[in-house]
């Protein structure tokens, strides 16, 4: 029996169907087939039904699922260990907010990538939250806390939000403003929510599913938006829109799962963040420097 035929088993019970399985493997939908039955001719058992609107388990395709999840389960928790217990070389994925990845974090890796050239990064942005159970991400930089069980996550600093537009917005009546906001999708996160009660019904003249096209759009000149200040502080054709302050703070969670804490350059990774966090406080929060300030992940 081959491990890998259970994987395909795994795909299938997850997805329902072979196209849906063979997207999930990157593979042909035949692969998929070819795969379950060599699977149920080691077994000599039949573990779907195949019927016209998809794949079905039987009785014994249902008992031997249970089995195969603690199969993968265990598999996934071999590699974080094994990565847990690699050297000071490899790479680490970091996963963040697509903004706070391209806008903040990526331009000032260079001094960690000229301490440990042996240490290669991948940086993932994405709005949803990585799955660091399955190993998608070894780090991932949240605007909330984690839910999940068995993570370790701690706040390392804030993110402080202004309203931004290009200065000829300044000189028309505040009646007449337009406004950039997120669509239905984000409506629940807090600056949103603080926009939508200032707008006080004024018109919108953009909604996106996400803060680049917020951002460019302000550029523009399309309206005001609410902007983390490490985007709009810094950008020659926005000004910061005097008189109206959006209190909104949130937190930045680093997350991590605790198997692949034991990585020394994964360690070496979430140091370097926190320190780059740490150093640009004032950039972030729009604030002066503080005398708090967040220490790095303690020591195993």
């Amino acid at each position: 029996m081959q491990w890998d035929d259970i994987r395909y088993f795994l795909a299938l019970v997850k997805e329902g169907s072979l196209s849906a399985a063979s997207r999930l493997l990157n593979v042909e939908h035949s692969t998929v087939a070819r795969r379950v039955d060599a699977l149920e001719q080691v077994l000599g058992l039949r573990l779907f039904d195949r019927l016209p609107r998809g794949w079905r388990l039987t009785p014994e395709g249902e008992t031997l699922s249970t089995q195969a999840l603690r199969l993968e389960e265990e598999a996934l928790a071999f590699g974080r260990m094994a990565s847990g217990v690699s050297a000071l070389s490899g790479t680490v994925r970091i996963s963040s907010p697509p903004a706070f990845a391209s806008y903040f974090l990526s331009p000032r890796l260079v001094h960690l990538r000229s301490r440990w050239p042996d240490i290669s990064l991948t940086l993932i942005g994405e709005a949803r939250e990585t799955n660091l159970s399955r190993h998608e991400a070894d780090l991932a930089l949240r605007l909330s806390r984690p839910t999940a069980p068995g993570l370790v996550a701690r706040a390392i600093g804030q993110l402080g939000f202004g309203v931004y537009a290009t200065a000829d917005w300044c000189e028309r009546s505040e009646h007449a403003w337009e406004f950039l906001g997120y669509d239905e999708s984000l409506q629940l996160s807090p600056q949103e929510q603080w926009l939508e009660k200032f707008a006080q019904g004024r018109p919108f003249a953009l909604r996106a599913n996400e803060l680049a096209t917020l951002f460019q759009g302000a550029r523009a000149g399309l309206g005001l938006a609410v902007l983390p200040h490490f985007l709009g502080a810094d950008d020659e054709r926005l000004v910061l829109m005097h008189g109206v302050t959006c209190p909104v703070r949130r937190d930045l969670w680093l997350v991590i799962h605790p198997d692949v804490r034991r990585s020394p350059k994964v360690r070496i990774v979430a140091d370097a963040v926190v320190e780059i966090v740490q150093q640009h406080c004032e950039v972030l929060t729009g604030l002066p420097r503080s005398d708090t300030s967040q220490a790095a992940i303690p020591p195993s």
